[in-house]
């Protein structure tokens, strides 16, 4: 075996593999500029890093479980002249979850409610955050199926050791009291803990008559 395929063989056994795929290039291209050895070494390490981050953003994204790909930088605000930009960009900063504080997304259909809140899980999950999105009805038939295998305090403490938990759509279908009963738990457990973005049709005033109560 050759000097070069056992650098590459070794880098590969450490998991260096962006590395062991770009030695050879940058090994030339470090001779004809006149690198330093520290700065060669330096520029494998960058790139290794940089593909390290984009598998992990990735992977979080995967495990995020989002419907469809949509980017804060995407919306159009002229659709939505009375969203403030600014709060927006506020948000982005994701000092929210830091914070454990939750936010909710109130509208009619069509206003770009899940756009947001897919936007703003995005960027949680390129700051390699825990995420996951759910719409209501598949969250709270999880819950009731937790319920009935008596897992349900197990499903509600792995949620709550989410990041942030979007749960989409919350209105569009009647809930009755004892689905709200088990959304109050999980909402109970997750406060000061893990974040949550609600997004829903239903104004406040009526909420109540949904059987969705939240403190």
């Amino acid at each position: 075996m050759s000097e070069t395929d056992s650098l590459r063989s070794q880098l590969k056994h450490l998991s260096l593999h962006t590395m062991a795929q770009l030695f050879e290039q940058e090994a030339l291209k470090a001779a004809k500029s006149e690198m330093s050895y520290t700065a060669f070494l330096a520029r494998l390490v960058e790139e290794e890093l940089a593909a390290k981050t984009d598998r992990s953003v990735n992977a979080h994204l995967s495990r995020a479980r989002l419907p469809l790909l949509r980017t804060l930088e995407e919306f159009d605000f002229n659709f939505q002249p009375g969203l403030s930009a600014g709060r927006l960009r506020e948000l982005a900063t994701l000092g929210f979850l830091g914070r454990a504080e939750n936010i909710l997304f109130v509208g009619r259909p069509g206003v770009g409610k899940t756009h947001l809140s897919i936007g703003l899980a995005v960027r949680a999950c390129q700051a390699r955050k825990r995420v996951l999105f759910t719409s209501a009805l598949s969250l709270l038939e999880s819950l009731l199926a937790a319920e009935v295998s008596r897992s349900l305090g197990k499903t509600i403490e792995n949620l709550g050791r989410l990041d942030l938990l979007v749960v989409d759509e919350l209105g569009y279908t009647p809930i009755d009291a004892h689905q709200a009963n088990l959304f109050f738990q999980l909402v109970s457990h997750m406060y000061t803990r893990t974040s949550m973005i609600v997004t829903s049709n239903l104004t406040f005033d009526a909420w109540g008559a949904s059987s969705v109560a939240m403190r």
